[in-house]
């Protein structure tokens, strides 16, 4: 199947009722809060997508994506590569929709006021969930080895008095 370009924005009910499935991509130069925490700004995000109704009759538009990019070692400040890889699925939350009711298979998802749902910003936040805290290569592929790193004793703090125990003795008084 042909990767084609995704819609900016999807109606869940619409595509879940036609049981639509895309195979496509988004350029990742349109993510630009992803885009800045990586040092490249080329490719493009690989996005599956399925839609329909599940045996409860709720709406779900499920899928998966995935993005090589490049970080920054926090370790040794150089470049290294990362596979971003999520797996996704929401329903849409509607105004009798009771969210604690909903399986726990299913994010819930807020439709704008035409009733549909931002695929870009939802498939965008979910990478951004995917990045490691702290990007750094494993230890034997870093440039900086273990025995290069320094540790150092924190000295204690200066035994100061309590300004505030002229005020404990007032309280027992």
């Amino acid at each position: 199947m042909r990767k084609v370009k995704l819609p900016l924005t999807l109606d869940p009910v619409k595509a879940a009722q036609r049981r639509d499935d895309y195979d496509g991509m988004v350029p990742f130069t349109e993510l630009t809060r992803l885009m800045e925490l990586s040092l490249t700004r080329q490719g493009e995000v690989d996005i599956q997508l399925h839609c329909g109704v599940d045996p409860q009759g709720l709406v779900f538009t499920e899928g998966k994506a995935a993005v090589e990019l490049e970080l920054e070692c926090q370790r040794c400040n150089e470049p290294m590569s990362f596979l971003a890889e999520v797996s996704f699925a929401y329903t849409p939350v509607f105004a009798k929709t009771v969210i604690e009711e909903l399986p726990e298979a299913y994010e819930p998802v807020e439709l704008d006021e035409n009733g549909e749902m931002d695929l870009r910003k939802l498939i965008e936040d979910e990478l951004i969930l995917a990045l490691p805290l702290v990007a750094m290569h494993a230890e034997d592929q870093c440039a900086v080895s273990s025995s290069e790193m320094s540790f150092g004793k924190i000295e204690p703090a200066d035994e100061r008095p309590n300004p505030f125990a002229v005020l404990e003795q007032l309280k027992k008084k």
